[in-house]
């Protein structure tokens, strides 16, 4: 059996999978990444010897998604000559290409209704994770707003002495604190409604979708992951994802 088939299909959950679209955003510059990305697009950077984006297309098999269409831009022949079609991982790939940048969220108008009909995921190209995605899709199906977002604690250490400080006056002090977040995974699930809440042909982020949808009182609800998550978007990131992911590639790869 090809070792990138998922593990669900063998317990009857494609149901709940069928006809959703994974959108994976792979259009940006990857200025953070530079000079790397000026040679090679950021979701073919590789980890442990494997494109990201091959990792995130493998997970997506797992998972029970069987189409997927790749946003382009930067250095779009590189991804189209690597990826093809997707029949070597077994999952269809389409693509979209911006003439210009239009941000997280704008491609999805450019995609449009045609293709986005259903219920949809969009996740960001430059991360690594092993989010149960029928798990996830389930949760945002069972509750009914527009937008679920994968969502996951983040430490952020302040290697500083922080005062807290009020009309002058310091009533407070921690030396180096560890401050907690919850933060977007770039991974969510989304209803064809929002479509209509991106504007057409200028550049929209996340950031704008959800400020829009805060104005608008639209409900946005949030799924918790506690397991493996990271990106490589930054030159630190990219080089611990070379040392954490060594010891979970056959997991990641589905050998």
């Amino acid at each position: 059996m090809n070792s990138v088939l998922p593990r669900m299909e063998q317990g009857g959950k494609v149901g709940l999978m069928k006809d959703v679209t994974a959108v994976i955003q792979a259009g940006g510059l990857g200025t953070r990444l530079r000079p790397y990305t000026l040679v090679l697009p950021k979701p073919l950077m590789p980890v442990c010897g494997t494109p990201v984006l091959e990792l995130t297309l493998k997970w997506l098999r797992r998972n029970g998604i069987t189409k997927t269409i790749v946003t382009l831009g930067h250095l779009s022949s590189l991804i189209k000559a690597v990826c093809g079609d997707g029949s070597q991982w077994d999952i269809a790939v389409h693509y979209s290409e911006e003439r210009e940048p239009l941000g997280t969220m704008g491609p999805l108008r450019l995609i449009g209704h045609e293709r986005l009909d259903k219920t949809f995921l969009v996740l960001n190209g430059d991360l690594v994770t092993d989010l149960d995605l029928s798990a996830f899709i389930k949760f945002h199906r069972g509750h009914g707003a527009p937008v679920t977002v994968a969502v996951t604690k983040k430490e952020v250490k302040v290697d500083l002495g922080v005062l807290h400080v009020q009309d002058g006056v310091m009533n407070g002090f921690e030396e180096k604190p560890t401050f907690c977040f919850t933060v977007s995974m770039g991974i969510y699930c989304m209803e064809p409604e929002v479509l209509g809440l991106i504007p057409a042909g200028v550049p929209f982020g996340f950031d704008d979708l959800m400020t829009t949808m805060l104005e608008r009182g639209l409900p946005v609800r949030v799924f918790e992951h506690a397991g493996l998550w990271m990106d490589i978007g930054r030159p630190d990131d990219f080089a611990k994802a070379q040392e954490l992911m060594a010891e979970r590639m056959d997991i990641l790869l589905g050998y």
